[in-house]
């Protein structure tokens, strides 16, 4: 993939459910940025029950992800990344204040997060298995790679399916609100499936048992929208 193409589609990741058309942030070259607007939820709180409970997640929502988005418009303030869209902020975030990083990241990150998640799981699209199985070898080693990140993420992260420049999978952590768009992470790339491994996601219900939250992840995943945004990435 030519690099002009791969960040492009870093910015057309949010495509399948209410949110879409919300995070306004993921708009691709060919949509006019319409600013950063604070995404709709797409789901009771209560509907991912019992993997994740309806306290945890009216906390996570109405108060981390909006601090989260409150905080980063603050931080841009007066500045021209209020008319920037996330991936482009992302590419240059070693040039960015920590405001700016941290919020900003805790903001998009969530926001991809709410998609990747719903109350009524499909199979996985065949496309996107071929695809898994041909980077990782299985779905159930994929799972175990993903798995292995999430859980071993030291303190407060995030675990992710992303995809490089070269269209491969690949699973990364990174440490904060920190993700693959972002010009300090170690491994870069298009994430297409992202878990919160920070203690507020999880603790209200396992409380130190962040294994078991990992593991009750697979039955919430939207492989749908996980197709979708590595379809965007090949198109």
């Amino acid at each position: 993939m030519k690099r002009r193409n791969f960040i492009t589609a870093m910015g057309t990741v949010a495509l399948a459910t209410p949110l879409i058309g919300t995070i306004s942030s993921c708009a691709s070259e060919t949509k006019k940025f319409e600013g950063h607007k604070f995404p709709e939820l797409g789901y009771d709180f209560n509907a991912l029950e019992p993997y994740i409970d309806a306290q945890t997640m009216e906390l996570h929502y109405t108060k981390h992800h909006q601090g989260y988005f409150n905080k980063f418009m603050n931080a841009a303030e007066g500045t021209e990344l209020l008319n920037t869209p996330m991936e482009q902020i992302f590419a240059t975030i070693s040039q960015q204040s920590d405001g700016v990083r941290n919020n900003g990241g805790g903001f998009y990150n969530h926001a991809l997060f709410w998609e990747n998640m719903t109350p009524s799981q499909g199979e996985i699209p065949a496309e996107l298995k071929a695809a898994i199985d041909k980077d990782f070898g299985s779905l159930e080693t994929f799972k175990e790679k993903f798995g292995t990140a999430a859980k071993t993420q030291f303190g407060s992260g995030w675990a992710w399916l992303a995809v490089d420049g070269n269209g491969k999978l690949f699973v990364t952590s990174t440490p904060n609100q920190d993700n693959p768009l972002m010009d300090v992470a170690d491994t870069q790339g298009v994430p297409l499936l992202g878990l919160d491994v920070w203690e507020h996601a999880y603790y209200l219900n396992y409380q130190n048992k962040r294994g078991d939250y990992v593991n009750n992840f697979w039955n919430i995943v939207n492989w749908d929208v996980v197709k979708s945004r590595l379809d965007q990435v090949n198109a």
